[in-house]
């Protein structure tokens, strides 16, 4: 019903899911990310604890292979599961269940992770795969964006189309992006659109935002006055 792409920046530290699928607000079920620790992706007929329950032990350094199994042992409905995951050592793990809707399947390589089940055929897994690796000189959003965007022209899901989500942390245990799409006709091109909007105005005041490098972030009122002044917005009297 679902397919998405993970992956791992060690650069920046940054972990990212993007994803799509024919059925409202996807955001909401599948990603699950946690700063210094991974990245993981609960598809199929989906069961949102697997992902905080993996990030879990891979928090206690448990590879996510033997993250992915430990967890899985614990839920009576595994065959019907697809998770993949990511940690940050750029590892992979997948699980495709045995009674997952075809076309169903994943590729792992190291620092990205592509799983998608209900799929038109097994080039949407392929084609995201390549558009990932030989895109390397886009910034990692747009990277994994134009990985769907392939996935999506090989025959995406089965189904239709209908939301996409992006969500990218690096240094904080809150996202730096976290775009939702979730009830739209065109959901991949609606997403880069919105990534666009961010890039405009949340990306230029990221840094001055509070962070764990600087906790109050910006807080003279003198300088955010000025900036709503100058788009037409005063906040204060004069």
């Amino acid at each position: 019903m679902t397919w998405s792409i993970l992956a791992h920046d060690p650069a920046t530290g940054a972990f990212a899911v993007a994803v799509t699928t024919c059925n409202l607000a996807v955001g909401a079920a599948v990603p699950h990310l946690r700063h210094g620790v991974g990245a993981v992706a609960t598809q199929s007929m989906t069961n949102r604890a697997l992902g905080p329950m993996i990030l879990d032990a891979m928090a206690r350094g448990v590879p996510p292979v033997l993250a992915i199994q430990g967890v899985l042992a614990m839920d009576e409905g595994r065959e019907i599961r697809q998770v993949h995951a990511i940690d940050s050592h750029g590892r992979t793990a997948a699980w495709t269940g045995l009674r997952c809707v075809e076309y169903c399947g994943h590729k792992l390589g190291q620092g990205w992770s592509v799983a998608g089940n209900m799929l038109a055929n097994e080039a949407v897994v392929a084609d995201t795969v390549a558009a990932y690796v030989t895109r390397s000189e886009l910034p990692l959003p747009e990277r994994m964006i134009s990985a769907l965007d392939a996935g999506e022209a090989a025959g995406g899901d089965r189904r239709g189309r209908q939301s996409a989500a992006l969500r990218l942390l690096t240094s904080e245990d809150f996202d730096d992006i976290d775009l939702r799409v979730d009830d739209h006709q065109e959901p991949l091109v609606e997403l880069r659109r919105v990534l666009g909007v961010w890039r405009a105005m949340r990306e230029p005041r990221l840094a001055e935002q509070p962070r764990r490098a600087n906790f109050p972030g910006i807080t003279d009122l003198d300088v955010i006055e000025g900036r709503f002044r100058a788009s037409g917005l005063p906040v204060r009297p004069r």
